[in-house]
């Protein structure tokens, strides 16, 4: 199953956290900073593509090192539609930070100074992303978004950008 019908099927299933607010939320966050800044579309995909698969191998190398249960306890904690620097320190740490900014600016052209400026919030908007597949009433049971997103089965065909993208044209955004 894809991210976007992991996304789907959360949002159809009571018994998961997802639902078309939240996606609201998160879109409607990732418009405004666009629009704060100044952003065009494109690059604000480029920009949630690029972090989230920064996201996605801190969080794989997580899960070889301590497990699936930490990984979903990383993004619990740190997941939201605000700006969180913690979140960013937690899930890429300082190296692989100096790497996700030197990727963005050569990738959309943006100076260091917004780049800088809109990890704190991408990162834990990411983060709420994928919370979206958590089971409400028991933790213990997996959530098929995250996994989507670690991409279990390796195929490697995963972009959140995309999966936010197609989130906001189903939800009318």
């Amino acid at each position: 199953m894809g991210l976007f019908d992991a996304v789907l099927s959360a949002v159809s299933n009571p018994g998961q956290q997802a639902s078309p607010g939240q996606l609201g939320a998160i879109l409607s966050t990732v418009q405004q900073l666009s629009s704060n800044h100044g952003i065009d579309a494109g690059t604000t995909q480029t920009l949630v593509s690029v972090v989230g698969g920064y996201v996605q191998s801190a969080l794989q190398q997580q899960q070889s090192a301590a497990g699936t249960e930490q990984v979903q306890s990383t993004v619990n904690q740190y997941s939201g539609t605000g700006a969180n620097p913690q979140a960013v320190e937690a899930v890429l740490g300082p190296a692989m930070q100096q790497q996700v900014v030197q990727d963005l600016i050569q990738r959309t052209g943006l100076d260091p100074q917004t780049v800088e400026s809109l990890l704190p919030t991408l990162v834990p908007l990411a983060l709420n992303f994928l919370q979206s597949g958590q089971h409400t009433g028991n933790p213990q049971a997996g959530n098929p978004v995250l996994t989507a997103f670690l991409d279990g089965n390796h195929d490697g065909s995963l972009d959140l950008g995309d999966a936010l993208n197609m989130a906001g044209q189903f939800f009318g955004r």
